[in-house]
């Protein structure tokens, strides 16, 4: 089964705040960066499952998993299965630097508020 890739507008956020990061030191590794890294969620419309659960999934009460990019970078996202009206979705919420803190509350993950 194929899933829809949703990203969300913090995790768009992060992408932006650590390419101003990278682009600091080398403008070319930071767009490298980018595009490696939409690349990479991109890989998750097919087995998101086959990635491992990540350390915020113990305390959130929900199963968050990570896709580790250059050994560094988290993408932490959410899997919602395919229903009879809807295609199984991949919701992609933040994306991480190791050696960032955990996230330690579902407002941290989901980081968007909910529209109405």
């Amino acid at each position: 089964m194929v899933y829809q890739i949703e990203i969300s507008p913090t995790a768009v956020a992060d992408v932006e705040s650590i390419f101003l990061w990278l682009k600091e030191d080398s403008p070319e590794r930071a767009y490298r960066w980018v595009r490696g890294c939409y690349e990479i969620m991109l890989t998750l419309s097919n087995f998101p499952k086959r990635c491992s659960l990540a350390l915020e999934s113990k305390y959130m009460g929900i199963e968050v998993r990570q896709l580790l990019y250059k050994k560094q970078f988290h993408i932490l996202f959410t899997v919602s299965e395919a229903t009879e009206e809807q295609e199984g979705i991949v919701y992609i919420h933040r994306v991480r630097r190791g050696s960032q803190q955990r996230l330690q509350t579902i407002d941290q993950l989901l980081g968007d508020p909910p529209e109405v």
